[in-house]
């Protein structure tokens, strides 16, 4: 088995045609949980698509996992415990263990709210990759 693997999950305006969910109890149109497709060790992926005035309809709490949003498109909310965040492309938000989260596309929001969450736990990472070494004499493959 090789050491990597690839996965087409579409252009942003595609992601909504997806139906996935973690199981079929949670699952819902524009979720695709790309962690199910591919071996993944120590972190966990969705690809997220709400149609304006859409909303999670839920609120949920994680006591180990500290998930990543990097929203890409689209208008929205995210609720943090208590507080309420604008969010659209380019917006990063890290959620940490036991803050409660939902979110929604705004009504007014042109288009989808398009963002991916990325889900981690384990040890803590080095603030610097320790783990890496540079390979000077493998030449590069570009061909043009």
């Amino acid at each position: 088995m090789k050491g990597f693997q690839v996965v087409e999950i579409g252009a942003l305006d595609e992601w909504r045609e997806h139906h996935g969910g973690f199981d079929a109890a949670r699952s819902r149109d524009g979720r695709r949980v790309i962690d199910h497709e591919l071996t993944m060790q120590y972190i966990g992926l969705t690809a997220n698509a709400l149609a304006p005035g859409e909303e999670a309809g839920y609120w949920h709490v994680h006591s180990r996992v500290e998930e990543l949003y990097v929203f890409l498109d689209g208008r929205g909310q995210m609720a943090l415990d208590d507080e309420v965040v604008e969010v659209g492309p380019g917006t990063v938000i890290r959620v940490g263990q036991d803050v409660a989260r939902t979110w929604r596309a705004r009504p007014d929001s042109t288009g989808e709210l398009r963002w991916l969450c990325v889900r981690a736990g384990g040890t803590e990472l080095p603030h610097l990759p320790d783990d890496s070494s540079r390979l000077p004499e493998k030449p590069m493959p570009w061909v043009d």
